[in-house]
């Protein structure tokens, strides 16, 4: 039992460092580090349309678009991380936050859920499915946007 508690400590940190190499990578914008944590056929679902982004071109091409919307740095935060994996699967939940100013000045401070599947392939985890997204007023179909963890 001992041993299985190790296996899966260790398996959570490798995890939570990946994640932590993903973000720094976000932060600073570099779509090659960022695209390098991904399976060629990551299936994304973003909060933004279209429904799916299909593979890795489609997904760079939306992250380079949403890294240039913003004028200079931004901020990007990861909160509530867990972690569950086994072997060779896990899959991960987080509230995630983006603060910054746009191209045409306006100032962004938004948060989301996000949910990350990965695959441990040939030894390193890996991004298969990302699912991001933002709660809703149903009376009004308006995003939530200004909410906080």
């Amino acid at each position: 039992m001992a041993i299985e508690k190790k296996l899966a400590a260790d398996t959570n940190g490798e995890l939570r460092e990946m994640i932590d190499a993903w973000a720094t990578a976000v932060r600073a914008k570099e779509i090659e580090s960022v695209m390098s944590h991904y399976l060629s056929d990551v299936l994304a679902f973003d909060v933004v349309g279209p429904l799916e982004y299909k593979g890795t071109d489609m997904l760079r091409q939306r992250l380079t678009a949403w890294f240039s919307s913003f004028f200079g740095p931004f901020g990007f935060e990861i909160s509530n991380l867990e972690v569950e994996a086994g072997d060779y699967l896990a899959f991960c939940h987080s509230l995630n936050r983006v603060i910054g100013v746009k191209n045409d000045g306006e100032m962004v401070n938004m948060c989301w859920r996000a949910t990350l599947c990965c695959r441990k392939i040939e030894g390193r985890w890996k991004i298969t499915h990302s699912h991001t997204s933002v709660p809703f007023d149903p009376e009004t179909g308006i995003a939530s946007l200004d909410l906080e963890p």
